[in-house]
Order: structure tokens, then C-alpha cells, then sequence
């Protein structure tokens, strides 16, 4: 099991998982494949901690679900795993760190990011527009997101996106998808202060440096910055 499509929902916003679930993808020829019966999917309890209202807003898990599940922490990865995808990663990598999971090797693929390569002109980028997007609109598309902000839900919704992906940037491979979602979240223009809106390239070489120099930059941005330092040398 080297891929997984993984997604999470957690008690409060970056907090811990109260759901985990996950299916192993295979990429091959440019054909994805994901096997619906070997999807995980579980329920998990945060001890004294409590599902805050505006998350239950969103997934719908209540205190009572997850009474008598096994505790976060007890989950693992399946053996092998060496990459996961999901929508905006990053969170679920998080969360599922909270767990004790060790994710240093893990190669995460954001589909969120490729999402923003691929449609750079849409509306909206997260899954239930998209899914509404590509299926135009379709009955069938608001039958599928009616169980969407479920971690198990979100997992097929994820697949739906990540096919059209992979057909849209001809990838053949897993570390293709890899390689693609690595360049894709390296950002092209600055998204925040007094350059807000301005393409790295063309930031003044004084505030490169500046922020090149702070400590809790985006490894990302840190990436686009110190690329654009390189050309300016």
C-alpha cells in the first residue's frame, strides 16, 4: 500500500481527529484505480475534549458517536505508505501527527493545489464545487455530496477530482502526481502585506530578503523566494 487517498475530521478547527479514513490508489498508464472495499474508515475518541458546534456544523459527528471508540492516538498508517493525497493535505497530515504518526518521509500530494493549476479560472476550489463543476451540474454530482464533509465521503469525492487531474496533466505515475503537486504549491505571486499581488519575481530584492530571514516562512514560499534570489544574483 504506497498511496493512499486520506482525509480527516477533526473536533475543532486543526484539532484533534474524531474520523480517519483512507484508501489505497494505484497510478497506472495514467489510469487511476482505488478499490471501494478496502477503503478504512473509523470513528475516534479525544477523551475529555469536546466536538466544537461550528465542526459539527460541518461533519456532523456528535459527542455520542464517538463515545467508546478507540482513542486518536491508536491510529496508524498502513505499512508502506509513502505517499498521501488529499484535499489541502497539510491539514490531515497534521492531524493525523497529533496521533504520534511519524509523516517525516511521507510524500503528501495536495490536490487542492493541483486543482488551482488545473482551473485557475473557477469560482470556487474546494471538492463540492469541483465535483459540481466537471459533472455540470448534475443530478448525479448532488447525490455524491450529500455525504460530503465525511471523511469517508470526502475520499471518493477526492478520487472524482484526482482522475480528472491526472487526465488533464497526462501524469502516468504516482511521483509524476508527486512532482506536479510539489511544483504547483510554489507560489507564483506574493498572497499577503504590502506586495500582496505581486509576482515573486518581481518583489523588491530588500524584502526578499527580509522574508527569506523569518523563521515560520512557507517551505513553499521559502522555495519561490529563494529561486527568485538565485535569478537576481
Amino acid at each position: 500500500m504506497q498511496a493512499i487517498i486520506l482525509d480527516t475530521e477533526t473536533h475543532n478547527l486543526n484539532g484533534y481527529p474524531i474520523e480517519i479514513a483512507y484508501a489505497p490508489i494505484q497510478i497506472e498508464n495514467g489510469k487511476l484505480s482505488l478499490d471501494r472495499s478496502q477503503i478504512f474508515d473509523q470513528l475516534y475518541s479525544i477523551g475529555d475534549e469536546k466536538i466544537s458546534y461550528a465542526s459539527m456544523a460541518v461533519h456532523h459527528i456528535l459527542e455520542s458517536d464517538i463515545e467508546g471508540k478507540p482513542n486518536f492516538s491508536s491510529f496508524e498508517l498502513p505499512n508502506e505508505t509513502q505517499y498521501i493525497i488529499g484535499h489541502n493535505i497539510d491539514y490531515d497530515i497534521r492531524a493525523i501527527e497529533q496521533c504520534g504518526v511519524n509523516t517525516q518521509n511521507i510524500k503528501a500530494i495536495c490536490t487542492l493545489a493541483l486543482a488551482r493549476v488545473v482551473w485557475p479560472n473557477v469560482e470556487a476550489h474546494n471538492l463540492s464545487a469541483l465535483i459540481y463543476m466537471i459533472s455540470k451540474g448534475s443530478e448525479k454530482a448532488r447525490e455524491m455530496l450529500r455525504g460530503a464533509h465525511r471523511a469517508d465521503a470526502d475520499i471518493i469525492l477526492t478520487a472524482n477530482i484526482l482522475m480528472h487531474i491526472i487526465y488533464q496533466l497526462k501524469i502516468q505515475t504516482i511521483e509524476e502526481l508527486f512532482e506536479a503537486s510539489e511544483d504547483a504549491r510554489i507560489p507564483r505571486s506574493i498572497t499577503f502585506g504590502k506586495h500582496r499581488g505581486t509576482a515573486i519575481s518581481d518583489l523588491p530584492p530588500d524584502y526578499v530578503q527580509w522574508l527569506l530571514r523569518q523563521e515560520d516562512l512557507d517551505p513553499y514560499l521559502r522555495k519561490a523566494l529563494e529561486n527568485a534570489n538565485i535569478q537576481t544574483l
